[in-house]
């Protein structure tokens, strides 16, 4: 099988070989045989019923430095691709959003990864809340009032920006720090979106786990230990990989979630957990592909290509 993949991701000159996940998933499809294309997503629009994309071809290749090779613009319908993975970073924004839309007109005849409709549907700190029983104590909201009172019963809390990503704005906040009002108003000042707020879990000192599932079912972790005196354990903030397995309250989690994750057309994702709880679903751009692939000696990647190969040889209805 031959595929004609457009790959919809940040400027590929600015990656990190060593770590991207889009990388591998391209050097992946390219050595299977697959004919690779590259856009930003301002290089998409819509007019006459047709969506479309300056896109060039793309080659890759693991040579730090001069790791990819791409062709001249070409002005194509986006409905020729057999695939589109939609790999670009959030902030989950209105950008964002407006490409899911977009997109979303040429799926599943052209098969997106993930599901655009189902990205828009299920931003990760949103579509976690479906899962109350797995998550540690947590509220949403833009009221100071009830934030506050949430402090007040859980003492020592963690806020997050609603739809940040990659620990960005993440803070931690004691039962004594005086900063509470100061943070809202702060917040406030940037956007209008509410905050998550959840109880702090100790647990962090142990690592924030990452694990991966492919088209619903788990497929690898990898363990984020936060660096002294850093609350987050994202690995571009300092944290460290190590390698892990998963514990049977994680299996668990995992086969609460994975039913819904494949009823969604959601394949490649990667969850959090810490200390048992699970606190986030990612959806938009899942990394830690690389970091599994070396601790456990598989190649990720090539499931996830092996559920694409899968589908797209499945029959389905055509894209309205």
């Amino acid at each position: 099988m031959t595929l004609a993949v457009a790959i919809q991701m940040d400027p590929i000159q600015h990656i990190n070989i060593e770590t991207d996940s889009t990388f591998v998933l391209a050097l992946e499809g390219q050595a299977r045989g697959h004919d690779l294309y590259y856009y930003l997503p301002e290089h998409m629009s819509y007019g006459e019923g047709v969506v479309r994309a300056k896109v060039r071809r793309l080659k890759v290749r693991r040579e730090p430095g001069n790791h990819f090779t791409v062709g001249s613009f070409e002005t194509r319908d986006l409905a020729t691709f057999d695939v589109i993975l939609m790999r670009q970073d959030p902030p989950f924004d209105l950008t964002y959003i407006t490409a899911t839309h977009l997109l979303e007109r040429l799926h599943p005849k052209t098969l997106v990864v993930n599901d655009p409709a189902e990205v828009r549907n299920a931003p990760e700190k949103i579509f976690v809340t479906r899962f109350p029983d797995l998550m540690p104590p947590t509220l949403v909201s833009r009221d100071a009032d009830e934030i506050a009172a949430f402090r007040a019963t859980h003492g020592d809390i963690v806020i997050k920006p609603l739809f940040g990503a990659g620990g960005s704005g993440v803070v931690r906040l004691k039962p004594d720090d005086e900063n509470l009002s100061s943070l809202l108003e702060l917040f406030g000042q940037i956007s209008r979106e509410p905050v998550m707020a959840q109880r702090y879990l100790p647990e962090i000192r142990d690592g924030d786990k990452r694990i991966v599932l492919i088209d619903g079912e788990p497929a690898g972790a990898v363990n984020r230990v936060p660096k002294a005196g850093e609350a987050r354990a994202n690995l571009h903030v300092g944290g460290t990989a190590l390698a892990s397995r998963l514990t049977p309250r994680e299996r668990e989690i995992c086969a609460a979630i994975g039913p819904e994750l494949r009823r969604r057309g959601l394949i490649f994702v990667g969850i959090d957990v810490i200390g048992g709880y699970l606190t986030e679903i990612n959806v938009t751009s899942p990394t830690g592909l690389q970091e599994i692939d070396r601790f456990d000696g598989v190649c990720l990647e090539g499931q996830i290509w092996d559920a694409i190969e899968r589908i797209r040889q499945s029959p389905g209805p055509a894209a309205g």
